[in-house]
C-alpha cells in the first residue's frame, strides 16, 4: 500500500512538471510580466499545416524563414489569452499590413484576438511593438543559407541564435519542435523589449537530436 502511494505521489509530480503552460482567458488587458516573442520557421508551418490550407505564405518562391508567429504577453508560469478589453479591435487595413512579417493575411488578427488584446495596448501600438520585437532579434542568415533539408539537434539551432545574438543568454530562449521538425524560436522579453530569463514554463527546449530544418523555397 505504501509502495503504491509513493507511485501515485511520483506520478502526480511529474505529471505537473512536464504539463503545458496554464492559459487563463478572459483576464484583464494589460495585466501580465513579459513578453514572449514567438518566430515560427515557416517551412515547418507549411508542411505541417500551411501547404494543406493554401495558404499563400507557402507559395513557391515566397522565401519566408523566420516569420513572426506572435508577441504574447506572458506570466512567470501560464499566459492570459481572450483578454477582455474595451480597447477598439484592428481595421483589416492594420493586420493585412502585417503581412510582410507573419507571412499570411489574417494572422495579425488571429494574434490580436488571442494575444494582442491582453496587451492593453491600441491596436497601432500593439503592431508597432511586435515589429520592433520581432526587428529587435537578429534571425541567424546561416539556417536561410543551408540550401538543402537537413537533421539537426535543436540545441544547434539555439546556439545559431546566441551567436548572432549576442544580448542573448540561453535561459533567455528556447527552441521548440514539432512533429520531429525545428517548429519555433522563441525569446523571452521585458515589456521594454529586453531580454529576459524565460518562465519555468517555457525555459524548457526541444531536445530532439535529429530534428529537420526544412530549406527555405
Amino acid at each position: 500500500m505504501r509502495q503504491t502511494l509513493i507511485l501515485l505521489v511520483f506520478a502526480l509530480c511529474l505529471a505537473g512538471a512536464t504539463a503545458p503552460s496554464a492559459r487563463a482567458e478572459g483576464a484583464r488587458a494589460g495585466d501580465f510580466d513579459y513578453y514572449l516573442l514567438s518566430l515560427s520557421w515557416s517551412p515547418t508551418w507549411c508542411a505541417l499545416e500551411g501547404a494543406q490550407r493554401g495558404s499563400p505564405q507557402c507559395d513557391p518562391g515566397k522565401g519566408f524563414g523566420w516569420v513572426l508567429h506572435g508577441l504574447w504577453p506572458q506570466n512567470e508560469r501560464g499566459y492570459p489569452s481572450y483578454c477582455n478589453t474595451t480597447v477598439r479591435n484592428p481595421s483589416k487595413t492594420q493586420t493585412a499590413a502585417m503581412e510582410d512579417i507573419m507571412g499570411a493575411p489574417g494572422v495579425a488578427w488571429y494574434q490580436w484576438k488571442k494575444h494582442g488584446r491582453c496587451a492593453g495596448l491600441e491596436p497601432e501600438a500593439y503592431f508597432d511593438l511586435a515589429r520592433r520585437a520581432y526587428a529587435s532579434v537578429t534571425r541567424p542568415q546561416v539556417l536561410r543559407d543551408l540550401g538543402r533539408d537537413v537533421t539537426l539537434p535543436a540545441k544547434v539551432v539555439e546556439q545559431a541564435f546566441l551567436e548572432a545574438n549576442p544580448q542573448l543568454e540561453p535561459d533567455m530562449i528556447t527552441i521548440t519542435c514539432r512533429s520531429r521538425r525545428i517548429q519555433e524560436a522563441r525569446v523571452c522579453l521585458t515589456r521594454d523589449l529586453e531580454p529576459r530569463r524565460c518562465g519555468a514554463d517555457v525555459i524548457r527546449d526541444c531536445s530532439q537530436s535529429d530534428a529537420l530544418l526544412e530549406a527555405v523555397n
